[in-house]
């Protein structure tokens, strides 16, 4: 799918939160299903509270730690845990989202049913997991667009690491200095 140029990797936060209204559509709610967003480090604070839970309780009992782009960000458990894919553990089917009001920045962002759905997607990406200042992200980053990656806005490997001495330095393994 095609970026239509609403948001960018510089798009603010609260630019892109007013694009993405609550929505309980069938396509919305179908990734709650298969799985949940990742939590930006404002969010755990504000869902343990929801919760009436110990923040450090609360991860350890409903989130998980994932490593994407060499960065570690948490996300809800599913209810099978011992499989990779699977309903979050704050899912209901007949409420949705239990957390709606404090749910996940990440599952803010989700709208299947839009078209800049794939842009809020690759926004959080490029905003919460990847590192400009850290070259292996900055190679798994790289390694995702080479291989088809949806480019946002100012996030080309150009625009993330614009010196190219550097960037290829970074690309091709070499020890940095």
């Amino acid at each position: 799918m095609k970026s239509i140029a609403l948001i960018r990797k510089e798009t603010p936060v609260s630019e892109v939160l007013k694009l993405t209204q609550p929505c309980g559509c069938a396509a919305c709610r179908q990734q709650c299903k298969y799985g949940s967003g990742f939590a930006s480090d404002d969010d755990l604070p504000k869902i343990a509270k929801h919760l009436c839970m110990d923040q450090e309780v609360m991860k350890q009992q409903l989130f998980e730690k994932r490593t994407l782009l060499n960065t570690a960000l948490h996300r809800p458990k599913t209810k099978t845990p011992q499989k990779p894919f699977g309903e979050c553990v704050f899912f209901d089917y007949k409420r949705g989202c239990t957390i709606h009001e404090v749910k996940p920045l990440q599952c803010k962002l989700a709208m299947g049913c839009k078209e800049y759905g794939n842009d809020t997607r690759v926004w959080f990406l490029v905003n919460y997991f990847l590192n400009p200042a850290d070259p292996q992200s900055i190679r798994e980053y790289a390694t995702y667009l080479k291989t088809g990656g949806h480019v946002l806005g100012g996030a080309t490997i150009e625009n993330i690491c614009p010196n190219k001495a550097l960037r290829e330095q970074i690309l091709s393994y070499e020890r940095l200095k």
